[in-house]
């Protein structure tokens, strides 16, 4: 019997990503996002390119009834879920004080309350059965101060801080906690977030498709963290090597181009 990974965000960019590579690694799927059209046409593709079988599951993870939806799933002991990738989530780009705050707010049920509650409620049935995964989607945007982009930095780094933390207390278990910091992805993001990034270089931009599957061989290692990409990988380990003065003008020279 193949085991079960649950994506959320599995729609479009590195969600979708991840359900197709690890339907080509054997796993059946669960697919959560708001749109069940798009849902569909993923499971579809996934069934006829890898023989994987695809349950859709239709939830807006803004709402708390959509969170308790994937949340009662993901702790129903009769269908275990073997690994979930929390990967939902969104930007918002400008001036503080002059974006709505309500999709502010809206930002940080996606991105920290949502998947704090999914993954609450995957460890219980995991750690239950001493087996299994969470992949938790966080940023290099997460690893400084990021002027015209605080909200969303703030939202990663929290999760960055939050995996870290679970790492450590599921030591001594066979259940595995990792973190996934990609930088510039080509998807959907940007355009949602009202970034302009064209005039970005392509240098500093990965497929949705290569952060998959860094973050799944990463995961295979058992990795705490993985930071795909070796511009991305040094950029982190210099925002951590100094004081937040100097990296919060440096994300603010960066991020002042694209809002």
């Amino acid at each position: 019997m193949a085991t079960q990974a649950l994506v959320t965000g599995a729609s479009a960019g590195i969600g979708r990503a991840f359900a197709v590579a690890l339907a080509a690694r054997g796993h059946d799927l669960v697919l959560v996002a708001r749109r069940e059209a798009s849902l569909t046409e993923v499971a579809s593709t996934l069934e006829a390119e890898h023989g994987a079988s695809s349950e859709v599951l239709v939830a807006d993870l803004e709402t708390d009834d959509g969170v308790a939806r994937v949340a009662a799933r993901l702790a129903d002991p009769h269908r275990p879920v073997d690994l979930l990738v929390n990967n939902a989530g969104f930007g918002t780009s400008g001036t503080f004080w002059e974006l709505d705050v309500d999709r502010e707010e809206a930002e940080i049920q996606v991105n920290v309350v949502a998947l704090v509650r999914l993954t609450h409620a995957a460890l219980g049935a995991m750690v239950g059965r001493n087996r299994g995964g969470v992949i938790n989607l966080s940023s290099v945007a997460g690893y400084q101060p990021t002027p015209w982009g605080a909200t969303y930095g703030a939202t990663k780094a929290f999760v960055s801080s939050f995996t870290h933390a679970l790492r450590e207390e599921l030591r001594g278990t066979d259940v595995r906690m990792m973190v996934l910091a990609p930088g510039y992805t080509r998807s959907e993001f940007h355009q949602r977030a009202h970034m302009d990034v064209a005039q970005l270089p392509e240098l500093l931009w990965a497929s949705a498709e290569k952060v998959a599957e860094a973050g799944l061989r990463a995961y295979d290692r058992d990795r705490a963290v993985c930071v795909p990409g070796p511009l991305n990988a040094a950029a982190a380990a210099f925002a951590g090597s100094l004081p937040a003065g100097v990296t919060r003008r440096v994300a603010g020279l960066i991020t002042r181009r694209t809002h």
